[in-house]
C-alpha cells in the first residue's frame, strides 16, 4: 500500500492524520448512492471486498462518555460487550446530531480517524484476523485500508470481542 498526496487522497481529516503518522494506507473511493440501505454493505459491494473486512465506526454513549466501537460491517455491535471492554456499566447508541457534531463527521461518513475530539475507542477482535481492514475516510464513497494494528495504535483503541455477527 502506498501512501498518497493530500490531493490525491481528498484530504479529509482521517487521511491528513494517515499521512502525517507515516502509516502504510491506500484510498477506495466509489459512488455513494443515498438510496443504498447500508453504507457499510455499499461499501462492501463498491469496492469488492467481503464485509467482514469493512468494519462500520459506531459511536454510543458508555455511563455518559462517547465511545467509538470499530465493528464489521457484516454484524453488529453488542453493547454489553462495549460497555465491559471500556470499564462502564451501561451503553446506548449515541444521538446521532451529537456523535456528528462531536467526531466532526456525517453519519455514514464517521471515520475512527482524524475526529474532531479523540474519544476512546473499541475495534473489535476479528479485526485482527486479516492483514487490512477497510474504515471511513470520512465522507460517504470513501473509505481507507490499513493494518488493524495501525489503527488500533492510531485511535489507541482497546481491541475486544464487541461485534456480533
Amino acid at each position: 500500500m502506498a501512501k498518497k498526496s493530500k490531493k490525491q487522497q481528498g484530504g479529509t481529516p482521517a487521511t491528513v492524520a494517515l499521512t502525517a503518522a507515516g502509516v502504510a494506507f491506500t484510498v477506495h473511493a466509489y459512488e455513494h448512492d443515498p438510496a443504498h440501505p447500508s453504507y457499510g454493505e455499499e461499501a462492501a459491494e463498491a469496492m469488492g471486498v467481503s464485509p467482514d473486512r469493512v468494519f462500520k465506526t459506531l459511536v454510543a454513549d458508555v455511563d455518559g462518555t462517547l465511545t467509538v466501537a470499530v465493528v464489521p460491517v457484516a454484524g453488529s455491535l453488542d453493547l454489553k460487550a462495549l460497555a465491559a471492554a471500556v470499564g462502564g456499566k451501561r451503553a446506548a447508541m449515541a444521538d446521532p446530531a451529537l456523535a456528528e457534531r462531536t467526531t466532526g463527521y456525517v453519519r455514514g461518513g464517521i471515520s475512527p480517524l482524524g475526529q474532531r475530539k479523540r474519544l476512546p475507542t473499541v475495534l473489535d477482535s476479528s479485526a485482527s484476523a486479516h492483514a487490512t481492514i477497510c474504515v471511513s475516510a470520512g465522507r460517504r464513497g470513501l473509505e481507507v485500508e490499513l493494518s488493524p494494528e495501525d489503527l488500533a495504535k492510531l485511535t489507541e483503541a482497546v481491541v475486544a470481542p464487541v461485534g456480533r455477527a
